[in-house]
């Protein structure tokens, strides 16, 4: 033997630091990051699988969002008859949904309003609803698409409207807020 093969395995056998080609020291499998990596992905299945099945059961209050912020409807009755705030439906498909919902409120305590709710579809056929005494304070109301009687198809829907009429308004001017406009299944 060697003075150098000498050296290398004495320094290999007290030292573990052999100047030759150095081992690898983790043989084995990097333990406790597989550990952690496991248990995240079991608890983000759990959360996954626990929120479909909280959105399965509210069945009720699935819902097609078309307005998030409050709408201001202004009108002024000065050469106009009607002030409209339309919403273009772009050829939805509402045949699964059974219930249009918002909010609405007057700004003028003194005045009494009605507010017109028109649903329109791409044959032509219109269908309209009044709410009368429009509140001062915010509420909200829930319309089943059915009491809207002259559509026939709802799988193609154009335009949905809501309309301030003179004759439908005590004062000539103000303005009428609409907020969370939504169709609910």
């Amino acid at each position: 033997m060697k003075k150098k093969d000498i050296y290398e395995h004495l320094a290999h056998i007290y030292l573990d630091a052999s100047s030759k080609k150095r081992r690898s020291i983790h043989t084995h499998p990097q333990f406790f990051p597989r550990i952690f990596l496991a248990s995240f992905i079991i608890i983000g299945v759990g959360f996954l699988f626990a929120y479909i099945n909280r959105n399965r059961n509210l069945k009720s209050d699935t819902a097609l969002v078309l307005c998030f912020d409050p709408v201001k409807v202004n009108f002024h009755f000065d050469p106009a008859k009607k002030e409209i705030y339309s919403i273009n439906l772009n050829k939805l498909n509402l045949a699964k949904f059974k219930t249009l919902a918002f909010a609405v409120k007057r700004t003028d305590y003194r005045d009494n309003l009605s507010l017109r709710i028109e649903l329109t579809n791409i044959f032509r056929e219109k269908s309209e609803l009044y709410i009368k005494n429009i509140p001062h304070r915010w509420q909200d109301y829930k319309i089943n698409l059915s009491e809207f009687k002259n559509i026939s198809a709802w799988s193609e829907m154009v335009n949905l409207s809501f309309i301030v009429e003179e004759w439908n308004a005590k004062g000539k001017k103000g303005i009428v807020y609409l907020d969370n406009i939504r169709f609910l299944r």
